[in-house]
């Protein structure tokens, strides 16, 4: 029999639309039933929850206009996955486990973490850690594309982010606004314009008022250049670097996993690489290998393929700076 506490927290569960909760207390009593011998009611609740979940959910469609600039995501990264320092799991971890504790924390008058601001250079983990996110939390992950949506509604954009908040609030998920230098820049830059300001007012605006269920993440190469009044309307602002020498080693293991041969990558020179950079040199040694019918990444290729990485990156400096 389902406590009175069962029962108020699946009726609230239910008007809050939050699935997940429903179901957890569903299974909950389930096997309060499967512990009183009452093994028939246990199984008919755990195939309801079953087939409630095998549903499709139907979703408010977004908005024609914002559908070429939203990009909807099944993502399958794991936290496990993730190459880092110890406080940018810990800030990730905690994020996770507010959310999933999001309903005992609102009854102590408390919010979770939901609205993110991630930052450094690219390739370093930041829309790996969304995806995470997403597929942790069991939740669809839409990357906004905010350069394309200004460049194509300039003049329309604050009616458009709108759109976009409504959405957010309809459809619950993980959102990525990417590439946010596109708006998020310093009001008081000299080089700004009217419009541009306009629009990182009503960003200010929306995220601040946004109470919806979904988790907003923020992702940006240039901390630096956003405005101050932006920082104060995130939950937790984490910061990203370039891989240590330790963590481009533990990489590129990871990476080539069963294709790695018997050999150490101590002496390896990354030079500044980043985790994609350093990915994709392990990605490239894979495919050569595949191609050549070999079964093993040797030292010399890899080597190899890291130090054209390396080139590359250098050329890419170099041409930042001229």
């Amino acid at each position: 029999m389902a406590t009175s506490d069962q029962i108020k927290t699946l009726i609230k569960s239910h008007f809050d639309d939050d699935n997940n909760r429903f179901s957890t207390v569903a299974l909950q009593i389930a096997a309060h039933e499967a512990k009183q011998g009452h093994m028939i009611i246990a199984e008919e609740i755990k195939k309801l929850v079953d087939g409630s979940k095998a549903k499709v959910v139907k979703l408010k469609p977004f908005n024609d206009d914002l559908n070429g600039f939203v990009l909807e995501i099944n993502p399958k990264e794991k936290l496990a996955n993730l190459i880092s320092d110890d406080s940018v799991k810990q800030k990730i971890e905690r994020i996770l486990l507010e959310f999933k504790q999001r309903e005992k924390l609102k009854k102590h008058g408390l919010e979770n973490r939901r609205k993110i601001l991630l930052s450094g250079p690219p390739g370093t983990g930041k829309t790996m850690t969304a995806a995470i996110f997403a597929h942790e939390l069991q939740l669809p992950l839409y990357v906004i594309m905010l350069d394309k949506l200004v460049t194509k509604f300039m003049g329309e954009t604050s009616i458009k982010l709108r759109q976009l908040f409504e959405s957010i609030y309809d459809r619950q998920g993980v959102y990525l606004f990417d590439e946010f230098d596109a708006i998020g820049g310093e009001r008081a830059s000299s080089n700004d314009v009217g419009e541009m300001r306009r629009i990182l007012n009503s960003f200010l605006q929306m995220i601040e008022q946004d109470k919806s269920r979904s988790l907003i993440v923020s992702a940006t190469n240039n901390l630096e250049l956003l405005d101050q009044a932006l920082f104060r309307r995130f939950d937790d602002v984490i910061h990203y670097h370039l891989p240590s020498k330790a963590e481009s080693i533990l990489l590129v293991e990871n990476k080539l996993g069963r294709y790695k041969g018997r050999y150490s990558v101590n002496k390896i020179k990354f030079d500044g690489l980043s985790h994609a950079e350093i990915t994709q040199a392990c990605l490239d040694a894979i495919k050569t290998i595949v191609i050549e019918d070999k079964e093993k990444v040797s030292l010399q290729l890899l080597t190899q393929m890291i130090a054209d990485k390396v080139s590359a990156y250098r050329a890419k400096s170099q041409a930042k700076h001229e």
